[in-house]
């Protein structure tokens, strides 16, 4: 998993950057109501099929690895599942109006990517 996380480049990066501010809304606003978590996991699968296909299309003969695969079925569940979390809570585009919030999903990210750069410097100093 070190491993993993120290070879991380810019748009991974950004992508776990991303599941973390998720991570952080759906902690403070989780909702247990099973129609929304079917509604977003049938969504994920129509979406997640039109991904695919689309990138297959443009790929032509070139693979997508497993993850790849899955984060293209894994995004459109987040979008849809964070709309309907947050919907009607008076957030600003994708900001709790909360700034405790904000600062901690803030601070999550600057710890993650802090971390990060503490394993690439340990592996060039080791």
């Amino acid at each position: 998993m070190l491993r993993y996380l120290r070879q991380l480049d810019a748009p991974r990066i950004v992508l776990w950057c991303y599941a973390i501010w998720y991570a952080v809304v759906f902690c403070h606003y989780f909702d247990p109501s099973l129609m929304l978590w079917l509604t977003s996991i049938g969504l994920s699968g129509i979406i997640g099929c039109a991904l695919l296909l689309s990138t297959r299309a443009a790929l032509g003969s070139l693979r997508i690895n497993g993850w790849g695969i899955f984060r293209l079925f894994l995004m459109p569940f987040c979008v849809s599942s964070f709309s309907a979390l947050v919907k009607g809570r008076d957030f600003l585009l994708i900001f709790p109006p909360s700034l405790h919030e904000n600062l901690l999903a803030l601070g999550c990210i600057a710890a993650f990517c802090l971390f990060l750069a503490l394993l690439r410097r340990g592996k060039k100093t080791g």
